[in-house]
């Protein structure tokens, strides 16, 4: 064999070699970036991208939002259910909420415990379940556990812990600690004994809302929503504002919860999709996905008129108040016209009036011609102390009274002694 053939022999079993090389590094590249693959997406069980919170009507809506495969548990079904994509994130949890240790955290025995293996159900949000719980130290809280286990539910927990472990205000509700343990996320708040304003305006109950509590209630929810927007650094908007999320204490002072679906103002530049509950949502929201402090303006607005009318928004309550307005007569609404029957000879209509316009200014189609929320509060301020002023004349008036009528006595007692004495005169 020449010099020549081994030349080539040699070249040839090179190439070769080379050749079956290359394809092994291949092959081993396309099996590990598989397996990468087959790694990730059993850590992601969010193949599906649809709305959350399909509760009812007045359920919040997320339509950014992405549904697990675990779906939405059954109404009828209270007991919160381990799964196993909540099982491979243990060691995540830990590590998500190390940083919130300003803020109680429960472990699942003592919720089940307080909970009574949770039987003692409140009522069904679109965050999940809600139960009445007894604490140890006997404090009575409520306890909502996540049923939606999906991203989006994820995340509008860790917001409702991150927010309300900053935000601190008489009239919003306190998150007393929260529950991130075997698989489950759970909040756990202040007890509210006299439930949602949607209840008591809507519900079945014997319970009537006076106007002077109705008053009362606009002031506190306005005084929230104030703290949030221009006491809180950064502001924050809150995006779901509605009856529903109006919560009443024992003494029926009102506060504002579910800050599920808050936004730090910081952020508003930034489009994303719509998150709120229809009937309560601001239309520019609607039509250009960017969301801002006048877009709570606008829920207020609709809060303020469920107040006067007991109208449910999701059943024509803005067609009432377009025909109160187009029905007045020189410029003016007809507000009488659309007061809930339970207040009619049991309420000042002048300061329904009053109270009408401030929310109908709220609801104005230009964002920018709506009040701030400070005008607002101030407004409602007034109208309540009107009527205090009101209540201190007439008590003052009443006092005089009084006081003619025993100055009135004294005289008459004060003639007939003198009637008395004159015979032993003469």
């Amino acid at each position: 064999m020449g010099q020549t053939d081994k030349i080539i022999i040699g070249v040839t079993v090179g190439v070769v070699a080379g050749v079956v090389l290359s394809c092994c590094a291949f092959l081993a590249v396309r099996f590990f970036r598989k397996r990468a693959h087959l790694n990730q997406s059993s850590r992601d069980p969010y193949p599906a991208s649809l709305p959350i919170h399909a509760n009812g009507l007045d359920s919040s809506i997320d339509s950014s939002a992405s549904l697990s495969t675990v779906g939405v548990v059954p109404d009828e079904q209270h007991v919160p259910n381990q799964s196993t994509y909540w099982g491979q994130r243990k060691h995540q949890e830990r590590n998500l909420f190390t940083s919130l240790s300003g803020i109680p955290r429960y472990l699942y025995k003592d919720i089940q415990k307080a909970t009574q293996n949770f039987t003692t159900i409140l009522g069904q949000g679109s965050f999940g379940p809600v139960y009445k719980a007894t604490m140890p130290a006997g404090e009575v809280v409520a306890v909502k556990v996540l049923a939606n286990k999906s991203r989006q539910g994820e995340k509008e927990f860790q917001t409702e812990v991150v927010l309300l472990g900053r935000l601190h205000h008489r009239n919003l509700v306190n998150l007393v600690g929260f529950c991130v343990d075997k698989g489950q996320l759970m909040l756990v708040y202040e007890f509210m004994s006299n439930g949602s304003l949607a209840g008591l305006l809507y519900g079945d109950g014997p319970r009537t809302l006076s106007w002077e509590e109705r008053l009362q209630i606009a002031l506190d929810v306005s005084h929230g929503i104030e703290y949030l927007h221009d006491g809180a650094s950064p502001s924050v908007v809150h995006r779901d504002l509605k009856s529903a999320n109006i919560l009443l204490d024992s003494i029926m002072r009102a506060k504002v919860a579910d800050f599920g679906l808050s936004k730090e103002v910081i952020f508003d530049g930034r489009k994303s999709g719509l998150k709120g509950t229809y009937g309560y949502m601001d239309p520019s929201y609607m039509s250009t996905n960017k969301f801002t402090k006048q877009s709570d303006i606008y829920s207020f607005g609709i809060i303020l008129f469920e107040l006067i009318t007991a109208i449910n928004p999701q059943q024509g309550l803005m067609e009432y108040i377009n025909l109160a307005v187009i029905g007045g007569g020189d410029g003016r609404a007809e507000w009488d016209e659309i007061v809930d029957k339970k207040l009619i000879g049991n309420s000042n209509p002048e300061e329904i009036r009053l109270l009408a316009n401030i929310a109908h200014r709220c609801l104005h189609k230009n964002p920018s011609r709506r009040p701030a929320i400070s005008d607002v509060t101030q407004a409602i301020s007034r109208i309540k102390q009107q009527r205090v002023n009101r209540e201190n004349t007439l008590s003052q008036s009443e006092q005089s009274g009084v006081l003619k009528r025993i100055a009135m006595q004294q005289v008459e007692l004060s003639s007939m002694a003198n009637l008395k004495d004159y015979p032993s005169q003469v």
